[in-house]
Parts: C-alpha cells; structure tokens; sequence
C-alpha cells in the first residue's frame, strides 16, 4: 500500500497543478511561469543527484564494482535514450511554433501534450527505480528516500500541471479538456514507475545501471527543455531563482527523510 501510494504521489501533483486552470483566469503570468520552469528544474537536478546517481556509486561500491563505472555507463545510456525519444516522437514545446521529432500531421495541442508527457517518462522511471533500490534492500535507498523522490517529484510536477494546462486553454481548448489533458500527461509515471519496479527488482545488478539512466533522462529534460525555455526572453534571473529554490527543497526533503 506505501508503495502503491508512492507511485501516484507525483501523479496527483500534476493533477492538482492542471486543476488550476479552472482558477487562473487567460495565460499564466511569465514571470511565474519563468520561475516554475526554473524551480521543476531545480529539483530534477538534486534529485537526480542525491536520489540516484549517488546511491548508484554506493550500491555499485557494495557489490565490489569500480565505483564510477555503472553511474556512467547508465547516466550517458539515459541521456542517449531520451534523445532518441525527442527524435521520433512529435512534439510541440511551450512558447514554440516549430514543431520536433518525425513529421506528423497531429494538431497542436495533441503535440504541446506529447511534449508534457515526454519529459514525464524519466520521472517515472526515477520513483520506480527508487522503491525498486529500497525492496532491494541493498542498495542505499529506503522506503523514505523513496517517498522523498516521490514527494519532490510531486511539488515539480504542480507547475508542470499548470504549464501545460493553461497554454492549452489559452490555444482554445475548454477548461475542462485543457485540465483532462494536463492530467493525462502525468499517467505515464506511475505506468513507467511501477514496470521499472517490475524489471529492476529481478535483476538487482543493474539496479546501479537504471539509477544512473533515469538520472541521466532527467537531466537530458532539464538541459533540453526546462532552462532553455526558462531562460529565453526577458526576467531569466527569476528561473534562476527558482532554480536555487527548487534545488534546495530536493536536497532537503532527501537528506532529511533519506
């Protein structure tokens, strides 16, 4: 059951954060926008770092394996998979006319909503792998550090709720389907979390390997996507900002519930 609650954490922020199309009125003030961009960001950074890469050199140290090794191997393979992803898959960025991956004739919500769901995967697959590494028992990650993953990848995914939600409204869709879709795009993690779960908890040895790939996922998003929209036009030292926030607010809910 801790699990299962685990799991739709992060779900449940990107839910809350697309209900908020039904209280914000017309398109989302760009300074606030700049700095959810930047604090999402920011905690994907410290997650990936405290919640993953460092508990796969622990683990990997454990199992008498050159330390480096497996989170290298695994955060360069993550960064390579997402950019294949990016590739095939259309898809449409915030603030962006000019859309990416293979030629589709899709419409442009359909793609805002690809490009939300994409970045999602990683997410998942980060919670999952995380209860995976602490059913393990070995791996350095307990059921809190888990929670704290979930919980964090949860406050980051309230913004993304509202980003997405509020630019489909303002391209014409109603409140009611900009909030459907702000929410299905956030299904995917708790579907990629718990088929991580499945294939990393029977094969424990590349646990190290799958820490470091879904770390590797997650900064691939935030160096492709999140900062750069974050950073273009004007009012970029406020995604700066949230960036710090967000960082830190990872950091500690992971130091101190891990």
């Amino acid at each position: 059951m801790e699990i299962a609650t685990g799991l739709l954490i992060p779900f449940l922020g990107t839910t809350i954060g697309s209900a908020m199309v039904f209280f914000m009125k017309n398109k989302m003030n760009k300074k606030l926008e700049k700095f959810l961009l930047g604090f999402a960001a920011g905690v994907m950074i410290a997650a990936s770092i405290w919640s993953l890469i460092l508990p796969s050199i622990d683990m990997a140290e454990k199992m008498k394996t050159i330390a480096w090794l497996p989170a290298t191997i695994g955060f360069l393979l993550g960064i390579v998979f997402l950019l294949v992803l990016d590739s095939l898959i259309p898809h449409l960025h915030l603030n962006s006319d000019k859309p990416e991956g293979l030629n589709a004739k899709l419409k442009k919500l359909t793609m805002m909503v690809l490009a939300v769901t994409l970045h999602n995967i990683p997410e998942g697959m980060a919670v999952g792998v995380a209860y995976a590494g602490a059913l393990v028992g070995n791996a350095g990650i307990s059921l809190t550090a888990a929670l704290a993953l979930s919980i964090g990848i949860a406050i980051q995914n309230f913004p993304e709720g509202a980003i997405i939600s509020m630019p489909l409204k303002a391209e014409g869709a109603t409140k009611i389907k900009a909030f459907a879709y702000g929410m299905l795009s956030g299904i995917v993690e708790p579907i990629g979390a718990l088929i991580t779960i499945m294939i990393t908890s029977s094969v424990v040895p590349i646990l190290p390997y799958i820490l470091s790939f879904a770390a590797g996922a997650m900064i691939y998003v935030v160096v492709e996507e999140l900062i750069p929209e974050s950073q273009s036009g004007a009012h970029s030292n406020i995604s700066t900002i949230g960036v710090a926030i967000g960082f830190v607010i990872m950091m500690i809910l992971d130091v101190s519930l891990g």
